[in-house]
């Protein structure tokens, strides 16, 4: 099979390292494979992203050495795209309003998972159309779809197999908020479909999503592509960075280093060479393996501190 491979940052902000390892470890992947590798703008929130912030993205990428195959695909020009996969699950008769607020749903009675997730309990699922009508009058509902009580499990490329009970792991999950932005869960399966995407790598923070990512795609008809959620980069105190802590982004980086220098400390750290030296991208690409990457957080390169 073709290998079709992909980045996909939300430009709420600049690249951290964090984000510039996934972006590197998904290039190499797919190069090394012969494949192609798509670029995605996931700008569907146009308040928090605006096109400036994607600009610099691309920017820095061209500056890294990592390049990508045919068109930019923005997800704030794909609405109807994804209002059509919407009414596929409303036909189906999976999607129901809900009215619960943040608050509410991070309630003391709300059932809650060790990592800080809220599993939905349902609160909204069987109201009648007379209760759906009187909560609109005060407030926009967002969009849950229904999930089984199935378990779905996949094989990771770094961590192995990974199985969820989707109702007892996240419960119903919002695919339209009440704003009328879609949410993650949705528009990320449907352009990963249409794109022809065969493996998506990202962050280990992301691997509790994909059991109900796959099950949206088998929902659709489409064949769910390969994972590898990698390891996360954390500081010395453990700490992982974060846009919302402004962790060294490329806009601070590109005044110290070289991108050779950011590269090869990248690479040290996910396991791809014995020391951090100086290396341009496509100079990984022969010995890059999967095998290479631990199944840890990482620790970010002390040439950064």
């Amino acid at each position: 099979m073709h290998t079709i491979g992909r980045f996909a940052p939300s430009p709420s902000g600049r690249m951290h390292l964090g984000n510039v390892l996934c972006a590197l470890l998904a290039w190499l992947s797919a190069r090394k494979q012969g494949g192609q590798y798509l670029l995605r703008i996931e700008d569907l929130d146009t308040m928090r992203c605006p096109r400036s912030y994607a600009e610099l993205i691309l920017d820095d990428l061209h500056w890294l050495g990592l390049d990508w195959d045919g068109e930019i695909l923005y997800q704030s020009e794909r609405t109807t795209v994804y209002e059509r996969y919407e009414s596929m699950l409303r036909d189906k008769g999976l999607l129901y309003p809900c009215f619960c607020s943040r608050a509410a749903l991070h309630a003391a009675s709300a059932p809650h998972l060790s990592d800080g997730r809220v599993v939905y309990a349902g609160t909204c699922r069987d109201l009648t159309p007379d209760e759906v009508a009187e909560r609109r009058k005060t407030r926009a509902p967002a969009i849950r779809v229904r999930v089984p009580d199935e378990e779905i499990c996949f094989t990771d490329g770094v961590f192995g197999v990974y199985c969820e009970n989707l109702s007892d792991a996240c419960g119903d999950f919002i695919i339209r908020r009440s704003d009328g932005v879609f949410a993650y869960q949705l528009s990320v399966v449907v352009d990963d479909a249409l794109s022809g995407v065969t493996e998506v790598v990202r962050g280990a923070d992301l691997i509790s999503s994909t059991p109900r990512q796959i099950w949206l795609h088998r929902l659709f008809g489409f064949m769910p592509p390969a994972f590898v959620h990698i390891p996360l980069l954390c500081d010395h105190d453990g700490r992982r960075l974060s846009k919302r802590d402004d962790d060294l982004d490329l806009g601070l980086l590109r005044q110290r280093f070289a991108p050779e220098q950011i590269i090869g400390a990248l690479a040290c750290a996910a396991g791809l060479t014995d020391s951090p030296e100086p290396v341009a991208a496509d100079g990984l690409i022969a010995g890059f393996s999967w095998e290479k990457i631990p199944r840890r957080d990482l620790l970010l390169p002390d040439a950064f501190y």
